[in-house]
């Protein structure tokens, strides 16, 4: 590892610059929420795909009700799902549930609530204009149109479409399969009583949670202990599977560091980033897989997720927008940040109090509830030491794309 800082960017190129694009899979339209449409979608059927009813009541020719009061014979009941609807005769009324098909003959209907509701024979109260609660055919679709671009990310309302249009799986890229590991051998897991040099494991869970709320599948490795052989042991039968390996711990410069001991000199790279908190990063490819690692202190590693593989994860997947938003606020308070790093503060942005942003904590990365109440990161430039409150400053929301 070179005593020379990398800059954020440079390592941020590196990182993506792992992951590549995910392949195209077929997904059942269910299972296609957040992900994003690799192909045009065109209808091949209308929408609707047959004339239907709006409202619950009776299907007639709007000359038969135009002078009103008038009683019509009541003919035959048409509920939603018939298939086979005879015509309707001159003089006569269908009653008619609401989306189910209008017989032939019938131009508009007559909602319930005009008429008395009868069975065999219908009062009708209310004359209807041709057209009248009829849904027609390919009113809001046509055969032939297209009606989900490529590279639209699949919501509730376009799920349902390509449902509606009788679609039952939808061309997407794949979520990237990430292997969070986190190592060392002061770990232990909830409900242990907690020795003395022992903390409980938070970096896995949060790095996983963090990953499926990128849109990824995490696949969650715990308490790898600081050995070599345990460690490569521990990830040996998981590599086949996985597009990324993300580790957090075993990376700084001094003894049992465990991971830049495993990945030394095997295709895995590791520098000092110009960054507060986060410094210590690697990145790389092992036996083919893309391997990113990211330091052991928890708020070190999740602000290097969100700075580094939550848009690489972004990219991959093929979202036209792989950043968290960005504003511009006034600090409350002044902050100071060491020269030469690009400091990442926890930070409060009120945008209902003219877009004030209040620093939470300190800098110090094992602020960990500093960080959970937290909705931003404020971004301070390597060139800066020292802000004043007032002072105008970017500020990167973390509950937002």
């Amino acid at each position: 590892m070179s005593n020379a800082l990398t800059r954020v960017a440079d390592h941020k190129a590196r990182v993506a610059g792992l992951v590549g694009m995910m392949p195209v899979v077929d997904l059942p339209v269910a299972d296609c929420l957040g992900l994003v449409l690799a192909e045009d979608v065109v209808a091949g059927v209308p929408l609707p795909p047959f004339d239907n009813s709006a409202m619950d009541g009776y299907a007639v020719r709007a000359a038969d009700v135009a002078a009103v009061p008038v009683r019509l014979p009541v003919v035959e009941d048409i509920p939603a799902g018939r298939t086979a609807v005879g015509p309707l005769a001159p003089g006569t009324a269908h009653r008619i549930m609401t989306g189910a098909p209008v017989p032939s003959g019938a131009d508009a209907v007559v909602q319930v609530e005009w008429t008395d509701g009868g069975t065999s024979e219908v009062r009708v109260d209310r004359p209807v204009v041709v057209g009248q609660n009829v849904r027609k055919m390919a009113d809001d679709v046509a055969v032939g149109t297209t009606v989900l671009d490529a590279g639209v990310v699949l919501g509730p309302a376009q799920l349902g479409l390509a449902a509606a249009l009788g679609f039952g799986s939808l061309p997407v890229r794949r979520r990237p399969r990430v292997l969070v590991l986190s190592t060392g051998s002061e770990l232990v897991g909830p409900g242990v009583a907690l020795e003395p040099g022992q903390i409980y494991e938070s970096n896995g869970v949060m790095l996983a949670a963090a990953v499926r709320e990128a849109g990824g599948e995490a696949e969650l490795l715990r308490f790898v202990p600081d050995d070599v052989e345990q460690f490569h042991a521990a990830i040996a039968p998981r590599l086949g599977s996985v597009d990324l390996l993300l580790t957090s711990g075993g990376v700084s410069a001094g003894a049992y560091e465990v991971v830049k001991d495993a990945f030394t000199g095997r295709g895995v790279e590791f520098t000092k980033v110009a960054m507060q908190p986060g410094g210590p990063q690697g990145a790389g490819r092992y036996q083919g897989v893309a391997v990113a690692t990211l330091p052991g202190n928890p708020v070190s590693a999740q602000v290097s997720f969100e700075v580094f593989i939550r848009p690489a994860l972004r990219a991959a997947m093929g979202f036209a927008q792989v950043e968290r938003p960005v504003a511009t606020a006034t600090l409350s308070a002044p902050v100071t940040s060491p020269a030469g790093r690009t400091q990442f503060r926890r930070g409060a942005y009120d945008p209902e109090s003219g877009r004030v942003v209040t620093p939470v904590g300190g800098p110090g990365s094992h602020l960990l509830s500093a960080l959970a109440i937290s909705n931003c990161l404020i971004e301070v430039p390597e060139d800066v030491t020292e802000l004043a409150a007032g002072a105008r400053v970017a500020v990167r929301l973390l509950h937002g794309e």
